[in-house]
């Protein structure tokens, strides 16, 4: 069977890799790493189809030690204890490189059974994963490591690559390729970072190519309808979307409505409208707060109106909603106030009820001295009698600090008012 192009014109040298110029042009750390031939424990991290396997193998050629070979959603760990086995022979003399794609899909167990070997460097781990290696990798395993973090490849990156891989087409097919404009550019763009689908893109198109004078002739029309769509890089379990609610919620918590919009375009495209809303229903209250109290009552019924709509007519009141929030005065006294508030109480900083506001409706609370005292703030002027409400030990604590909004600084001169008199 013949292997698929992308691994046809998978590159040789590091020299010859697109993108990741971060860690791998001259001079760069990974790239020192790699030419000094000492090659450490590490971990690549990044999403599929930007060279970790490449960059891999490439280490592997250019050492003299065994490589080997697995992939963390099949392995065992009896084929771990297997490569083990190896260290012992003649062949894993110079000892082992160890190549374990997609690592987070191993237990605790199975990445444990490794440390022994890679501690004293029988083994030399090269792991990749997609996932965030510190939130899916053992400790153990990271500390023994280094974590390169390799990025999604802009389209201008890809576009050498798509025109190679055109050109290697046309040589093994013996025939001359032609391209309408825009074709490399619009599969470059398509394909969101994603180099190994820009060139599975190139083989499909050459593939179901028009014949013209003996020629192939790729349309930008069948380019447009071959490009795998992948430029939303989106998983709603996986890194990627906290990395978008958090550029979500930080966008509009900086009151920056363009930003904001662009990561709820994402979220919509995904069709995630799910956890955008619930993120709005946050920031509402968190970041907005008591700035502009109608804001969370305006959400909410933005929101709603969005699940009962359902894509694509939902995306209508989410741009209401987030244009709302990012255009409002800002406060975070409330979140503030409830987590000093819980502070207290997980660090035993209470006390107990004073007994004048304890519950006095049952008989004999008044022998207990329940509810004694009390003074019913209605039957005073401005509904206001001052009295001690929280615990002895506490008393005087203040939780809530007035915002600096033109809501809370008018919430506080009526506060001001009613206490002086």
């Amino acid at each position: 069977m013949t292997a698929p192009l992308a691994d046809r014109i998978r590159p040789k040298t590091l020299d010859d890799i697109v993108g990741q110029k971060h860690i791998l042009g001259a001079e760069k750390p990974l790239y020192r790493i790699i030419k000094s031939g000492n090659i450490p424990n590490m971990i690549f991290y990044g999403s599929s189809g930007i060279g970790k396997t490449t960059v891999a193998r490439i280490i592997a050629d250019n050492t003299n030690k065994k490589m080997f070979r697995l992939n963390g959603t099949s392995a065992s760990v009896g084929d771990i204890k297997d490569i083990i086995g190896e260290t012992d022979t003649i062949d894993g003399f110079n000892g082992i490189l160890l190549y374990l794609d997609e690592i987070q899909y191993l237990n605790k167990k199975q990445q444990q059974s490794l440390l022994e070997y890679i501690e004293n460097g029988r083994i030399t781990l090269i792991s990749s994963t997609t996932e965030n290696p510190y939130f899916y990798v053992y400790n153990a395993i990271i500390s023994r490591s280094t974590v390169f973090e390799f990025l999604p490849v802009s389209f201008e990156e890809i576009i050498p690559a798509v025109e190679r891989a055109f050109q290697l087409m046309g040589e093994e097919l013996d025939t001359e390729i032609l391209l309408e404009n825009g074709v490399a550019e619009h599969i470059s763009r398509g394909c969101g970072g994603d180099v190994r689908k820009s060139i599975n893109t190139v083989e499909l198109c050459v593939l179901s190519a028009d014949s013209l004078n003996g020629k192939l002739l790729v349309t930008l029309k069948a380019a447009s309808q071959l490009t795998q769509r992948s430029n939303m890089r989106y998983n709603r379990d996986g890194d990627q979307h906290y990395d978008i609610l958090s550029a979500f919620q930080k966008s509009i918590r900086g009151s920056d409505e363009n930003a904001a919009l662009h990561y709820a375009a994402r979220l919509i495209e995904a069709g995630d409208i799910i956890s955008l809303s619930r993120r709005l229903l946050v920031i509402a209250s968190e970041d907005i707060g008591l700035a502009y109290p109608q804001a969370v009552s305006i959400v909410k019924a933005c929101v709603d109106s969005a699940m009962q709509l359902g894509l694509p007519e939902a995306r209508i009141p989410l741009s209401q909603a987030v244009i709302l929030l990012c255009t409002s005065p800002k406060s975070n006294s409330a979140i503030c106030a409830i987590d000093d508030a819980i502070s207290d109480i997980k660090s035993g900083n209470t006390g107990d009820v004073p007994d004048s506001i304890k519950d006095g409706h049952y008989s004999g609370a008044k022998k207990l001295g329940k509810s004694i005292g009390y003074q019913y703030p209605h039957n005073f002027p401005n509904s206001y009698i001052k009295q001690q409400y929280l615990p002895d030990k506490i008393k005087d604590k203040v939780y809530y600090k007035f915002g600096e909004n033109k809501a809370e600084q008018s919430a506080l001169q009526y506060r001001r008012k009613i206490t002086s008199e």
